[in-house]
Protein backbone atom coordinates (compact mmCIF):
# COMPACT_ATOMS: atom_id res chain seq x y z
CA UNK A 1 0.00 0.00 0.00
CA UNK A 2 1.33 3.39 -1.00
CA UNK A 3 1.16 5.84 1.90
CA UNK A 4 1.18 9.65 1.72
CA UNK A 5 4.64 11.18 2.25
CA UNK A 6 3.69 12.71 5.60
CA UNK A 7 2.61 9.30 6.93
CA UNK A 8 5.89 7.79 5.75
CA UNK A 9 7.65 10.64 7.56
CA UNK A 10 5.75 9.85 10.76
CA UNK A 11 6.64 6.16 10.43
CA UNK A 12 10.30 7.14 10.10
CA UNK A 13 10.07 9.39 13.16
CA UNK A 14 8.54 6.56 15.20
CA UNK A 15 11.28 4.18 14.09
CA UNK A 16 13.98 6.64 15.16
CA UNK A 17 14.40 6.99 18.96
CA UNK A 18 14.10 10.63 20.01
CA UNK A 19 13.85 10.74 23.78
CA UNK A 20 14.19 14.32 25.02
CA UNK A 21 17.75 15.66 24.74
CA UNK A 22 18.61 12.89 22.23
CA UNK A 23 16.68 14.02 19.15
CA UNK A 24 19.44 14.65 16.64
CA UNK A 25 18.41 11.80 14.32
CA UNK A 26 14.76 12.87 14.06
CA UNK A 27 15.87 16.47 13.52
CA UNK A 28 17.90 15.14 10.57
CA UNK A 29 14.80 13.43 9.16
CA UNK A 30 12.64 16.55 9.42
CA UNK A 31 15.34 18.77 7.97
CA UNK A 32 15.82 16.44 4.98
CA UNK A 33 12.06 16.13 4.41
CA UNK A 34 11.64 19.92 4.27
CA UNK A 35 14.76 20.41 2.13
CA UNK A 36 13.59 17.85 -0.42
CA UNK A 37 10.39 19.87 -0.81
CA UNK A 38 12.12 23.21 -1.26
CA UNK A 39 11.30 24.68 2.14
CA UNK A 40 14.89 25.86 2.89
CA UNK A 41 14.96 24.58 6.49
CA UNK A 42 17.32 25.93 9.12
CA UNK A 43 18.45 24.40 12.38
CA UNK A 44 19.59 25.41 15.82
CA UNK A 45 20.51 22.50 18.09
CA UNK A 46 17.78 19.91 17.36
CA UNK A 47 15.15 22.51 16.46
CA UNK A 48 14.24 22.65 12.77
CA UNK A 49 12.47 25.68 11.35
CA UNK A 50 11.55 27.22 8.01
CA UNK A 51 10.14 30.54 6.85
CA UNK A 52 7.27 30.61 4.38
CA UNK A 53 8.03 32.19 0.99
CA UNK A 54 7.71 35.97 0.94
CA UNK A 55 8.64 36.39 4.59
CA UNK A 56 8.73 40.18 5.04
CA UNK A 57 9.94 42.18 8.02
CA UNK A 58 7.28 44.28 9.69
CA UNK A 59 4.33 42.04 8.87
CA UNK A 60 2.44 40.04 11.51
CA UNK A 61 4.00 36.62 12.02
CA UNK A 62 2.25 33.34 12.81
CA UNK A 63 4.30 30.54 14.40
CA UNK A 64 3.37 26.92 13.70
CA UNK A 65 5.02 24.81 16.39
CA UNK A 66 5.08 21.20 17.51
CA UNK A 67 7.78 18.90 18.89
CA UNK A 68 9.56 15.74 17.80
CA UNK A 69 10.98 14.53 21.13
CA UNK A 70 9.29 11.80 23.14
CA UNK A 71 9.19 10.47 26.67
CA UNK A 72 10.76 7.10 27.38
CA UNK A 73 8.55 4.11 26.55
CA UNK A 74 6.02 3.28 29.25
CA UNK A 75 6.64 0.04 31.14
CA UNK A 76 3.44 -1.60 29.91
CA UNK A 77 4.23 -1.73 26.19
CA UNK A 78 3.13 -5.02 24.59
CA UNK A 79 4.73 -4.17 21.21
CA UNK A 80 7.99 -2.63 20.07
CA UNK A 81 7.54 1.12 20.71
CA UNK A 82 9.92 1.90 17.83
CA UNK A 83 8.16 -0.28 15.26
CA UNK A 84 5.55 1.76 13.35
CA UNK A 85 2.77 -0.81 13.01
CA UNK A 86 -0.43 -0.17 11.08
CA UNK A 87 -3.66 -1.96 11.90
CA UNK A 88 -6.55 -0.61 9.91
CA UNK A 89 -6.79 3.13 10.62
CA UNK A 90 -4.39 2.91 13.57
CA UNK A 91 -0.69 3.67 13.48
CA UNK A 92 1.07 2.40 16.60
CA UNK A 93 4.39 3.62 17.95
CA UNK A 94 6.03 5.87 20.51
CA UNK A 95 5.45 9.51 19.59
CA UNK A 96 2.76 8.72 17.03
CA UNK A 97 0.12 10.62 19.00
CA UNK A 98 2.34 12.92 21.08
CA UNK A 99 3.24 14.78 19.06
CA UNK A 100 4.28 13.21 15.76
CA UNK A 101 0.80 13.45 14.30
CA UNK A 102 0.63 17.20 15.00
CA UNK A 103 4.16 17.72 13.69
CA UNK A 104 3.57 16.05 10.32
CA UNK A 105 0.14 17.67 9.97
CA UNK A 106 1.63 21.13 10.56
CA UNK A 107 4.48 20.39 8.15
CA UNK A 108 1.98 19.33 5.48
CA UNK A 109 -0.19 22.42 5.98
CA UNK A 110 2.91 24.62 5.89
CA UNK A 111 4.18 23.12 2.63
CA UNK A 112 0.75 23.71 1.05
CA UNK A 113 0.62 27.42 1.89
CA UNK A 114 -0.20 29.72 -1.03
CA UNK A 115 2.73 31.43 -2.74
CA UNK A 116 1.69 34.83 -1.44
CA UNK A 117 0.43 35.46 2.06
CA UNK A 118 -0.68 38.70 3.74
CA UNK A 119 1.22 37.68 6.89
CA UNK A 120 4.40 35.79 7.70
CA UNK A 121 4.40 32.13 8.70
CA UNK A 122 7.22 30.26 10.39
CA UNK A 123 7.23 26.51 10.96
CA UNK A 124 9.23 25.22 13.95
CA UNK A 125 9.42 21.57 14.95
CA UNK A 126 11.31 21.71 18.20
CA UNK A 127 13.11 19.52 20.72
CA UNK A 128 13.04 18.95 24.50
CA UNK A 129 9.34 19.81 24.92
CA UNK A 130 8.74 16.88 27.24
CA UNK A 131 11.33 18.20 29.70
CA UNK A 132 11.00 21.95 29.09
CA UNK A 133 14.68 21.85 28.21
CA UNK A 134 17.00 24.75 27.58
CA UNK A 135 17.81 23.53 24.04
CA UNK A 136 14.22 23.39 22.81
CA UNK A 137 11.94 26.31 22.11
CA UNK A 138 13.73 28.19 24.91
CA UNK A 139 16.78 28.28 22.60
CA UNK A 140 14.86 28.85 19.37
CA UNK A 141 12.98 31.99 20.41
CA UNK A 142 16.11 34.04 21.31
CA UNK A 143 17.74 32.80 18.10
CA UNK A 144 14.80 34.08 16.07
CA UNK A 145 14.69 37.32 18.02
CA UNK A 146 18.33 37.95 17.17
CA UNK A 147 17.32 37.69 13.52
CA UNK A 148 14.47 40.16 14.01
CA UNK A 149 11.81 37.44 13.84
CA UNK A 150 9.21 37.85 16.58
CA UNK A 151 6.01 35.76 16.40
CA UNK A 152 2.82 37.71 17.07
CA UNK A 153 0.77 34.58 17.72
CA UNK A 154 1.20 30.82 17.59
CA UNK A 155 -0.49 27.51 16.92
CA UNK A 156 0.99 24.78 19.13
CA UNK A 157 0.41 21.28 17.82
CA UNK A 158 -0.50 18.78 20.53
CA UNK A 159 -3.13 16.00 20.65
CA UNK A 160 -6.39 17.73 21.61
CA UNK A 161 -8.92 15.86 19.50
CA UNK A 162 -8.88 19.00 17.31
CA UNK A 163 -10.56 21.01 20.04
CA UNK A 164 -8.75 24.29 20.66
CA UNK A 165 -7.14 25.03 24.03
CA UNK A 166 -7.35 28.73 24.81
CA UNK A 167 -5.48 28.36 28.06
CA UNK A 168 -3.38 26.07 30.20
CA UNK A 169 -2.17 26.41 33.74
CA UNK A 170 1.44 27.11 34.59
CA UNK A 171 3.60 25.09 36.92
CA UNK A 172 5.65 25.91 39.99
CA UNK A 173 7.35 23.18 42.01
CA UNK A 174 8.46 24.23 45.49
CA UNK A 175 11.18 22.42 47.42
CA UNK A 176 10.40 23.08 51.07
CA UNK A 177 12.67 22.67 54.10
CA UNK A 178 11.41 22.82 57.67
CA UNK A 179 13.94 22.85 60.50
CA UNK A 180 13.63 21.89 64.16
CA UNK A 181 15.99 20.75 66.90
CA UNK A 182 17.26 17.19 67.31
CA UNK A 183 16.63 15.38 70.57
CA UNK A 184 15.96 11.99 72.19
CA UNK A 185 12.39 10.79 71.65
CA UNK A 186 12.21 9.04 75.04
CA UNK A 187 13.02 12.24 76.93
CA UNK A 188 10.81 14.46 74.79
CA UNK A 189 13.74 16.67 73.90
CA UNK A 190 14.13 18.78 70.80
CA UNK A 191 11.71 20.45 68.40
CA UNK A 192 10.06 18.09 65.94
CA UNK A 193 10.53 19.36 62.37
CA UNK A 194 7.70 17.07 61.20
CA UNK A 195 5.18 18.81 63.44
CA UNK A 196 6.33 22.20 62.20
CA UNK A 197 6.06 21.00 58.61
CA UNK A 198 2.56 19.65 59.28
CA UNK A 199 1.50 23.09 60.48
CA UNK A 200 2.82 24.80 57.37
CA UNK A 201 1.43 22.10 55.09
CA UNK A 202 -2.00 22.51 56.61
CA UNK A 203 -1.74 26.27 56.07
CA UNK A 204 -0.93 25.80 52.37
CA UNK A 205 -3.68 23.23 51.92
CA UNK A 206 -6.20 25.87 52.94
CA UNK A 207 -4.60 28.80 51.11
CA UNK A 208 -7.07 30.85 49.09
CA UNK A 209 -5.41 31.77 45.79
CA UNK A 210 -7.15 34.18 43.40
CA UNK A 211 -9.41 32.57 40.78
CA UNK A 212 -8.85 33.14 37.06
CA UNK A 213 -11.84 34.02 34.89
CA UNK A 214 -10.63 31.55 32.24
CA UNK A 215 -8.47 28.98 34.03
CA UNK A 216 -10.44 28.83 37.26
CA UNK A 217 -8.70 28.14 40.58
CA UNK A 218 -5.05 27.25 40.91
CA UNK A 219 -4.33 23.81 42.35
CA UNK A 220 -1.85 23.06 45.13
CA UNK A 221 -0.79 19.58 46.23
CA UNK A 222 1.87 18.23 48.58
CA UNK A 223 3.46 15.42 46.59
CA UNK A 224 6.59 14.29 48.52
CA UNK A 225 7.77 14.36 52.12
CA UNK A 226 10.80 12.97 53.98
CA UNK A 227 12.13 13.25 57.53
CA UNK A 228 13.83 11.32 60.31
CA UNK A 229 16.71 8.88 60.61
CA UNK A 230 15.74 6.68 63.57
CA UNK A 231 12.65 5.79 65.58
CA UNK A 232 14.09 7.24 68.79
CA UNK A 233 15.41 10.55 67.45
CA UNK A 234 13.39 13.75 67.13
CA UNK A 235 13.99 14.89 63.52
CA UNK A 236 15.51 18.33 63.08
CA UNK A 237 14.77 18.53 59.36
CA UNK A 238 11.77 17.75 57.17
CA UNK A 239 11.77 18.19 53.39
CA UNK A 240 8.65 18.26 51.26
CA UNK A 241 7.52 19.20 47.76
CA UNK A 242 4.56 21.25 46.57
CA UNK A 243 3.12 21.04 43.04
CA UNK A 244 1.22 24.20 42.08
CA UNK A 245 -0.69 24.64 38.82
CA UNK A 246 -0.84 28.40 38.50
CA UNK A 247 -3.22 30.74 36.68
CA UNK A 248 -3.10 34.21 35.18
CA UNK A 249 -4.82 35.59 38.29
CA UNK A 250 -1.45 35.56 40.07
CA UNK A 251 1.78 35.09 38.15
CA UNK A 252 4.32 32.47 39.18
CA UNK A 253 6.67 34.79 41.07
CA UNK A 254 3.73 36.42 42.87
CA UNK A 255 2.40 32.99 43.80
CA UNK A 256 5.72 32.06 45.40
CA UNK A 257 5.85 35.33 47.36
CA UNK A 258 2.25 34.89 48.53
CA UNK A 259 2.83 31.33 49.79
CA UNK A 260 6.07 32.27 51.51
CA UNK A 261 4.13 34.87 53.44
CA UNK A 262 1.73 32.24 54.76
CA UNK A 263 4.13 29.68 56.25
CA UNK A 264 5.67 30.05 59.69
CA UNK A 265 8.50 27.55 59.88
CA UNK A 266 9.54 26.55 56.38
CA UNK A 267 11.74 27.83 53.58
CA UNK A 268 10.10 27.54 50.14
CA UNK A 269 12.37 27.46 47.07
CA UNK A 270 10.94 27.29 43.52
CA UNK A 271 12.74 25.03 41.07
CA UNK A 272 11.68 27.42 38.30
CA UNK A 273 9.05 30.05 37.55
CA UNK A 274 9.36 29.94 33.75
CA UNK A 275 6.44 27.56 33.05
CA UNK A 276 3.82 30.27 33.02
CA UNK A 277 0.05 30.03 32.64
CA UNK A 278 -1.17 30.84 29.15
CA UNK A 279 -4.47 32.51 28.25
CA UNK A 280 -5.64 33.97 24.96
CA UNK A 281 -8.72 36.14 24.58
CA UNK A 282 -11.67 34.42 22.93
CA UNK A 283 -11.97 37.47 20.67
CA UNK A 284 -8.44 37.04 19.31
CA UNK A 285 -8.43 36.45 15.51
CA UNK A 286 -6.56 33.16 15.99
CA UNK A 287 -9.25 31.80 18.32
CA UNK A 288 -11.98 33.02 16.00
CA UNK A 289 -10.23 31.38 13.04
CA UNK A 290 -10.14 28.06 14.90
CA UNK A 291 -13.77 28.27 16.01
CA UNK A 292 -14.84 29.11 12.46
CA UNK A 293 -12.94 25.99 11.36
CA UNK A 294 -15.20 23.96 13.68
CA UNK A 295 -13.02 23.68 16.79
CA UNK A 296 -14.54 23.80 20.28
CA UNK A 297 -12.71 25.82 22.93
CA UNK A 298 -11.53 24.35 26.22
CA UNK A 299 -8.95 24.85 28.95
CA UNK A 300 -6.18 22.26 28.86
CA UNK A 301 -5.20 20.41 32.06
CA UNK A 302 -1.72 19.65 30.67
CA UNK A 303 1.26 21.87 29.99
CA UNK A 304 3.11 22.26 26.70
CA UNK A 305 5.51 24.62 24.97
CA UNK A 306 2.62 27.09 24.99
CA UNK A 307 3.71 27.83 28.57
CA UNK A 308 7.11 28.98 27.27
CA UNK A 309 5.74 31.31 24.58
CA UNK A 310 5.75 34.20 27.01
CA UNK A 311 3.65 37.15 25.81
CA UNK A 312 2.84 35.41 22.50
CA UNK A 313 -0.92 34.76 22.25
CA UNK A 314 -1.24 31.04 21.51
CA UNK A 315 -3.71 28.25 20.94
CA UNK A 316 -3.08 24.52 21.31
CA UNK A 317 -4.74 22.17 18.85
CA UNK A 318 -3.90 18.97 17.06
CA UNK A 319 -4.90 15.46 15.96
CA UNK A 320 -4.97 12.58 18.42
CA UNK A 321 -6.10 12.37 22.02
CA UNK A 322 -4.28 13.64 25.09
CA UNK A 323 -5.21 10.49 27.06
CA UNK A 324 -3.03 8.38 24.74
CA UNK A 325 0.06 10.46 25.45
CA UNK A 326 2.80 8.78 27.50
CA UNK A 327 0.75 5.57 27.55
CA UNK A 328 1.76 2.05 26.58
CA UNK A 329 0.98 1.02 22.99
CA UNK A 330 0.51 4.64 21.94
CA UNK A 331 -1.30 5.12 18.63
CA UNK A 332 -2.93 7.68 16.38
CA UNK A 333 -5.57 7.31 13.67
CA UNK A 334 -4.58 8.11 10.11
CA UNK A 335 -7.98 9.77 9.69
CA UNK A 336 -7.17 12.04 12.64
CA UNK A 337 -4.01 13.21 10.90
CA UNK A 338 -5.86 14.00 7.66
CA UNK A 339 -8.49 15.91 9.64
CA UNK A 340 -5.69 17.78 11.42
CA UNK A 341 -4.13 18.87 8.14
CA UNK A 342 -7.50 20.18 6.99
CA UNK A 343 -8.15 22.05 10.24
CA UNK A 344 -4.69 23.66 10.31
CA UNK A 345 -5.10 24.75 6.69
CA UNK A 346 -8.56 26.11 7.39
CA UNK A 347 -7.37 28.12 10.40
CA UNK A 348 -4.66 29.75 8.28
CA UNK A 349 -7.17 30.41 5.50
CA UNK A 350 -9.58 31.98 7.98
CA UNK A 351 -6.79 34.25 9.23
CA UNK A 352 -6.26 35.39 5.67
CA UNK A 353 -9.88 36.50 5.54
CA UNK A 354 -9.54 38.58 8.72
CA UNK A 355 -6.28 40.31 7.80
CA UNK A 356 -7.66 43.68 8.84
CA UNK A 357 -7.39 42.55 12.47
CA UNK A 358 -3.81 42.93 13.62
CA UNK A 359 -2.46 40.03 15.75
Amino acid sequence: MTLPPHIELLRSLIATPSVSRSESATADLIFAYLAERGAAPQRIANNVYALAPGFTAGRPTLLLNSHHDTVRPAAGYTRNPYEPTMEGDRLYGLGSNDAGASAVALITAFLALPATMPFNVILAITAEEEVGGENGIRALLPHLDARGIRPDCAIVGEPTGLDVAIGERGLVVLDCVTTGLAGHAARGEGINAIYRAMEDIDTLRHAQLPVSAVLGPASLNITCIAAGQAHNAIPDRCTWVVDIRTTDALDNAETVRYLRGLVRWSELTPRSTRVRPSVIERSHPLVQAAVTAGARTFVSPTTSDMSLLHDIPSIKIGPGQSARSHSADEFVLLSEIEAGINVYSQIISNLNETLEQRF
